[in-house]
């Protein structure tokens, strides 16, 4: 079954029902409602995958988003970033002449 006949089996609630979930009441009376991103893929979209969003936090007539923070990417931007870092640091440092600078200070009479 191809993907596009596989979605297209989903009615709208049921596809509603795959990005957000059940609402749950909290001690304190406040909705939670939490949210995901579903993606289809393989050759006949027998793969789904869920990635959560966030939650939706609603309390009396006042409501919230709040996002899913996902922590590994923002561990992974900094660990390349050090590595880039690294990297060119060390270009820098071996491409410099074998030989030693031999220019001057800009004092050529010899006197300061």
């Amino acid at each position: 079954m191809k993907r596009s006949q596989l979605l297209d089996r989903f009615s709208a609630d049921a596809a509603a029902d795959l990005v957000y979930g059940e609402p749950h009441q909290t001690a304190d009376g406040a909705t939670v409602i939490t949210a995901a991103r579903v993606t289809a893929s393989g050759p006949d979209g027998s793969t789904v995958s869920a990635t959560p969003l966030g939650v939706m936090v609603i309390r009396g007539d006042q409501a919230k988003w709040v996002a899913a923070v996902d922590a590994n990417r923002i561990a992974l931007v900094g660990v390349l970033t050090g590595l880039l870092s690294a990297v060119i640091a060390s270009l820098a440092v071996l491409r410099r002449p074998p030989w030693p600078d031999l220019r001057g200070t800009g004092n050529s009479c010899g006197t300061s």
